[in-house]
C-alpha cells in the first residue's frame, strides 16, 4: 500500500489572532511572534525528508511556508506551491470583527456560528459544510499527486480543523476537543483517498526554543 505522508501546519501568529479578530480570507501578515514561530517550525523540520511544500495563497500561510522551505534539503521543497483550496474559511461580514463584536452585533448569527450550524454562512461567507468539501478536495488532490512522498501543507486554523475531522471521521458539528496551535506540527497519512491521523498538536519546537531564549 503506497502512502503520502503529510505534515499539516497552521501559520504563525498574527496581530489579529492575538486580538481574537476574525481574519477569514483577509490577507493579514504575521506579527513578530508569528515570524519567530515560522522560523522555529522551519528549524524543527529541517532534517526531515520533505519533497514538496504547499501553502494557502494568503500571506500569513505563505510566509510561514517560506520559512520551512528555507530549511528544506530536497530541491522540490524549496519552492512553495500556492493552492487557494487551502485558504481560510470565507467569513463574510464577520471578517475584521472580534468575537465580542460579533456576539454584541449579531447574537443569533453568533449562536449559529458557535454551535457549528453546518448550513450557516455570514453574508457571502462559506458554510462549514462548504469548507469541509473544499478542504477535502484540495488535500486529496495534492496527496494523490505525491504518493510515496512526504509533503507539508501550510494553512489556517479552520482548514486544520477540517483536516482533523476528515482524518478522524467527525462531522462539522462535532465538538472540537483538539488544539489548533499556531505553527504546531500535525502528522497524517493519506492512502486510497483516505486520511488517517498519526500525531497532532506537537509544539515542542516552540516550547524548547522559548525556554532557550528565556534562560539565555
Amino acid at each position: 500500500m503506497e502512502l503520502t505522508r503529510i505534515i499539516a501546519v497552521r501559520h504563525g501568529e498574527t496581530a489579529w489572532n492575538a486580538d481574537t479578530r476574525i481574519q477569514g480570507q483577509l490577507d493579514i501578515g504575521l506579527n513578530d511572534k508569528g515570524r519567530w514561530q515560522a522560523r522555529c517550525v522551519g528549524q524543527a523540520l529541517a532534517d526531515e525528508e520533505i519533497h514538496h511544500i504547499y501553502a494557502s495563497d494568503l500571506q500569513r500561510a505563505h510566509h510561514t511556508a517560506l520559512a520551512i522551505a528555507e530549511q528544506a534539503q530536497h530541491p522540490g521543497a524549496r519552492a512553495v506551491k500556492l493552492h487557494p483550496g487551502l485558504r481560510e474559511r470565507r467569513f463574510g461580514y464577520f471578517e475584521g470583527q472580534t468575537y465580542a463584536d460579533i456576539e454584541a452585533r449579531w447574537p443569533e448569527e453568533s449562536r449559529r456560528w458557535r454551535t457549528r450550524d453546518p448550513h450557516f454562512a455570514p453574508g457571502d461567507g462559506e458554510t462549514p459544510t462548504q469548507v469541509m468539501e473544499r478542504v477535502g478536495q484540495a488535500v486529496h488532490e495534492i496527496a494523490a499527486r505525491h504518493v510515496g512522498e512526504h509533503i507539508v501543507l501550510v494553512a489556517h486554523g479552520g482548514v486544520l480543523d477540517m483536516i482533523y475531522r476528515l482524518a478522524t471521521g467527525q462531522g462539522v458539528q462535532a465538538p472540537r476537543t483538539w488544539e489548533l496551535g499556531n505553527a504546531a506540527i500535525n502528522r497524517l497519512l493519506w492512502s486510497d483517498g483516505e486520511l488517517s491521523l498519526v500525531g497532532w498538536g506537537d509544539v515542542r519546537h516552540l516550547e524548547d526554543r522559548a525556554l532557550d531564549e528565556g534562560t539565555a
